[in-house]
Protein backbone atom coordinates (compact mmCIF):
# COMPACT_ATOMS: atom_id res chain seq x y z
CA UNK A 1 0.00 0.00 0.00
CA UNK A 2 0.93 3.56 -0.68
CA UNK A 3 0.79 6.34 1.22
CA UNK A 4 0.57 10.27 0.78
CA UNK A 5 0.10 13.18 3.07
CA UNK A 6 -0.31 16.79 2.24
CA UNK A 7 0.04 19.97 4.39
CA UNK A 8 -1.51 23.31 3.60
CA UNK A 9 -0.44 26.75 3.99
CA UNK A 10 3.18 26.91 4.34
CA UNK A 11 3.12 27.69 8.36
CA UNK A 12 5.67 28.06 11.20
CA UNK A 13 4.62 24.84 12.90
CA UNK A 14 6.13 22.48 9.47
CA UNK A 15 9.32 23.52 10.87
CA UNK A 16 8.79 21.10 13.67
CA UNK A 17 6.18 19.14 11.11
CA UNK A 18 9.45 18.50 8.28
CA UNK A 19 11.78 17.52 11.34
CA UNK A 20 9.46 14.38 12.67
CA UNK A 21 8.69 13.47 8.78
CA UNK A 22 12.67 13.94 8.04
CA UNK A 23 13.09 11.02 11.25
CA UNK A 24 11.33 8.88 9.81
CA UNK A 25 11.65 9.03 6.29
CA UNK A 26 8.38 10.03 5.38
CA UNK A 27 7.31 11.61 2.31
CA UNK A 28 5.02 14.16 2.75
CA UNK A 29 3.29 17.08 0.01
CA UNK A 30 3.00 21.20 1.11
CA UNK A 31 0.46 23.35 -0.48
CA UNK A 32 2.01 26.81 -0.45
CA UNK A 33 0.22 29.75 -1.46
CA UNK A 34 3.54 32.28 -2.77
CA UNK A 35 0.97 35.59 -2.43
CA UNK A 36 1.33 35.30 1.32
CA UNK A 37 4.33 34.88 2.47
CA UNK A 38 7.02 37.88 3.26
CA UNK A 39 10.59 38.86 4.12
CA UNK A 40 9.92 38.14 7.80
CA UNK A 41 7.14 35.45 9.27
CA UNK A 42 3.56 37.26 9.50
CA UNK A 43 0.35 36.70 11.05
CA UNK A 44 -1.74 34.33 9.67
CA UNK A 45 -5.11 33.66 11.43
CA UNK A 46 -6.53 33.40 14.66
CA UNK A 47 -7.02 29.88 15.33
CA UNK A 48 -7.88 28.13 19.02
CA UNK A 49 -6.70 31.48 20.20
CA UNK A 50 -3.37 31.69 19.62
CA UNK A 51 -1.81 33.36 16.36
CA UNK A 52 -0.77 31.02 13.34
CA UNK A 53 2.64 32.37 11.40
CA UNK A 54 3.25 32.25 8.01
CA UNK A 55 6.60 31.37 6.99
CA UNK A 56 9.11 33.83 5.59
CA UNK A 57 9.96 33.42 1.74
CA UNK A 58 13.58 33.15 2.18
CA UNK A 59 13.34 30.11 4.26
CA UNK A 60 10.85 28.15 2.19
CA UNK A 61 13.50 25.96 -0.01
CA UNK A 62 15.43 24.81 3.55
CA UNK A 63 12.27 23.73 5.23
CA UNK A 64 10.94 21.82 2.66
CA UNK A 65 13.91 20.43 1.22
CA UNK A 66 13.19 16.80 -0.09
CA UNK A 67 9.62 17.71 0.20
CA UNK A 68 6.98 17.90 -2.20
CA UNK A 69 5.65 21.51 -2.98
CA UNK A 70 2.23 21.90 -4.69
CA UNK A 71 0.63 25.13 -5.25
CA UNK A 72 -2.27 26.52 -3.21
CA UNK A 73 -3.17 29.40 -5.56
CA UNK A 74 -1.25 32.79 -4.62
CA UNK A 75 -3.83 34.21 -2.54
CA UNK A 76 -6.57 31.30 -1.04
CA UNK A 77 -9.33 33.08 -2.50
CA UNK A 78 -12.33 30.98 -3.11
CA UNK A 79 -11.41 30.28 -6.85
CA UNK A 80 -15.21 30.06 -7.81
CA UNK A 81 -16.29 33.39 -7.12
CA UNK A 82 -13.20 35.81 -8.33
CA UNK A 83 -12.94 37.02 -12.28
CA UNK A 84 -11.30 35.15 -14.83
CA UNK A 85 -8.52 37.25 -14.53
CA UNK A 86 -8.15 36.78 -11.26
CA UNK A 87 -8.22 32.90 -11.57
CA UNK A 88 -5.84 32.77 -14.14
CA UNK A 89 -3.21 35.03 -12.12
CA UNK A 90 -3.95 32.60 -8.77
CA UNK A 91 -3.21 29.90 -10.37
CA UNK A 92 -0.49 30.30 -13.42
CA UNK A 93 1.52 32.78 -10.57
CA UNK A 94 1.63 30.74 -8.46
CA UNK A 95 2.66 28.07 -10.21
CA UNK A 96 5.91 29.97 -11.90
CA UNK A 97 6.63 31.50 -8.00
CA UNK A 98 7.08 28.43 -7.00
CA UNK A 99 8.67 26.92 -9.53
CA UNK A 100 11.30 30.11 -8.78
CA UNK A 101 11.47 29.11 -5.43
CA UNK A 102 12.34 25.65 -5.72
CA UNK A 103 13.81 24.88 -8.85
CA UNK A 104 11.89 22.07 -9.80
CA UNK A 105 8.57 21.92 -11.96
CA UNK A 106 4.96 21.92 -9.91
CA UNK A 107 2.66 19.69 -11.16
CA UNK A 108 -0.36 20.20 -8.54
CA UNK A 109 -2.49 22.27 -7.23
CA UNK A 110 -4.86 21.94 -3.93
CA UNK A 111 -8.30 24.26 -4.00
CA UNK A 112 -8.47 26.55 -1.16
CA UNK A 113 -11.64 26.18 0.61
CA UNK A 114 -12.08 22.84 -1.39
CA UNK A 115 -14.21 25.54 -3.86
CA UNK A 116 -13.72 24.19 -7.75
CA UNK A 117 -16.03 24.45 -10.27
CA UNK A 118 -15.34 23.10 -14.38
CA UNK A 119 -13.59 26.46 -15.35
CA UNK A 120 -11.23 26.31 -12.09
CA UNK A 121 -10.39 22.73 -13.24
CA UNK A 122 -9.81 24.02 -17.12
CA UNK A 123 -7.73 27.05 -16.13
CA UNK A 124 -5.47 24.21 -14.22
CA UNK A 125 -4.95 22.09 -17.02
CA UNK A 126 -3.87 25.15 -19.44
CA UNK A 127 -1.69 25.85 -16.60
CA UNK A 128 0.21 23.37 -16.73
CA UNK A 129 -0.81 20.96 -13.55
CA UNK A 130 -1.68 17.66 -13.93
CA UNK A 131 -3.91 16.95 -10.53
CA UNK A 132 -5.65 18.82 -8.37
CA UNK A 133 -6.46 17.87 -4.62
CA UNK A 134 -10.37 18.43 -3.32
CA UNK A 135 -10.77 17.65 0.36
CA UNK A 136 -13.64 15.20 -0.19
CA UNK A 137 -13.66 11.67 1.48
CA UNK A 138 -13.14 8.80 -0.98
CA UNK A 139 -12.81 4.95 -0.10
CA UNK A 140 -10.84 4.56 -3.02
CA UNK A 141 -9.32 7.55 -4.51
CA UNK A 142 -6.64 5.96 -7.30
CA UNK A 143 -7.04 6.21 -9.61
CA UNK A 144 -9.41 9.20 -9.65
CA UNK A 145 -12.14 9.35 -12.46
CA UNK A 146 -10.65 12.45 -13.13
CA UNK A 147 -7.33 13.67 -12.11
CA UNK A 148 -8.46 17.30 -11.04
CA UNK A 149 -10.90 15.95 -8.24
CA UNK A 150 -8.42 13.81 -6.58
CA UNK A 151 -10.24 13.31 -3.20
CA UNK A 152 -7.93 12.14 0.27
CA UNK A 153 -9.52 9.46 2.55
CA UNK A 154 -9.83 11.50 5.38
CA UNK A 155 -8.01 14.26 7.68
CA UNK A 156 -5.60 13.44 9.96
CA UNK A 157 -7.08 13.17 13.31
CA UNK A 158 -10.72 11.66 11.76
CA UNK A 159 -12.04 9.24 13.92
CA UNK A 160 -11.84 7.07 10.69
CA UNK A 161 -7.93 6.83 10.12
CA UNK A 162 -7.05 3.73 10.99
CA UNK A 163 -10.07 1.89 9.88
CA UNK A 164 -10.01 3.44 6.66
CA UNK A 165 -5.72 2.85 6.84
CA UNK A 166 -6.43 -0.86 7.57
CA UNK A 167 -9.06 -0.90 5.02
CA UNK A 168 -6.59 0.25 2.30
CA UNK A 169 -4.07 -1.78 3.17
CA UNK A 170 -6.35 -5.05 2.87
CA UNK A 171 -6.55 -4.07 -0.57
CA UNK A 172 -3.66 -2.63 -1.23
CA UNK A 173 -4.63 0.70 -2.67
CA UNK A 174 -3.55 3.78 -1.86
CA UNK A 175 -4.34 5.28 1.91
CA UNK A 176 -4.08 9.69 1.92
CA UNK A 177 -4.40 12.30 4.97
CA UNK A 178 -4.29 15.81 5.02
CA UNK A 179 -4.93 18.46 7.62
CA UNK A 180 -2.73 21.66 9.00
CA UNK A 181 0.04 21.52 11.25
CA UNK A 182 -1.44 24.11 13.78
CA UNK A 183 -3.96 21.49 14.20
CA UNK A 184 -1.63 20.18 16.09
CA UNK A 185 -2.24 21.74 19.46
CA UNK A 186 -0.04 20.83 22.09
CA UNK A 187 2.54 18.12 23.20
CA UNK A 188 0.25 15.07 24.22
CA UNK A 189 -0.71 15.79 19.63
CA UNK A 190 2.78 15.94 18.64
CA UNK A 191 3.51 12.94 20.49
CA UNK A 192 0.82 11.00 18.88
CA UNK A 193 1.33 12.94 15.79
CA UNK A 194 4.94 11.20 16.25
CA UNK A 195 3.66 7.81 17.17
CA UNK A 196 1.75 7.47 13.79
CA UNK A 197 4.60 8.28 11.30
CA UNK A 198 6.48 5.61 13.31
CA UNK A 199 4.26 3.34 13.18
CA UNK A 200 3.05 3.80 9.85
CA UNK A 201 7.07 3.95 8.51
CA UNK A 202 7.83 0.68 9.95
CA UNK A 203 4.70 -1.17 8.56
CA UNK A 204 6.56 -3.55 6.11
CA UNK A 205 2.96 -3.45 4.15
CA UNK A 206 3.19 0.19 3.56
CA UNK A 207 5.24 2.67 1.26
CA UNK A 208 5.36 6.33 1.78
CA UNK A 209 4.85 8.01 -1.70
CA UNK A 210 4.89 11.81 -3.24
CA UNK A 211 1.82 13.00 -5.10
CA UNK A 212 3.35 13.39 -8.78
CA UNK A 213 4.50 10.17 -8.82
CA UNK A 214 1.30 7.96 -8.52
CA UNK A 215 0.41 10.27 -11.17
CA UNK A 216 3.65 10.05 -13.35
CA UNK A 217 4.04 6.10 -12.65
CA UNK A 218 -0.12 5.32 -13.41
CA UNK A 219 0.52 2.97 -10.35
CA UNK A 220 -0.47 1.98 -7.02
Amino acid sequence: MKVIQCWDDGIVDDVRLTDILRRYNAKATFSLNPGLYRKERSFGWIQDNREVLRLRVGELPDIYSGFEVCSHSMTHPCLTEVSADQLDWEIRASRDILQCIFRKPILGFCYPFNAYNEMVKAALRSAGYIWARSCQNNESIFPPRDPYEFDFSCHFLSLHFWPKFNDAKERNTVFSFWGHSCEIKNEAMWQDFEVMMEKISSDAKTEWSFINDLFIDGST
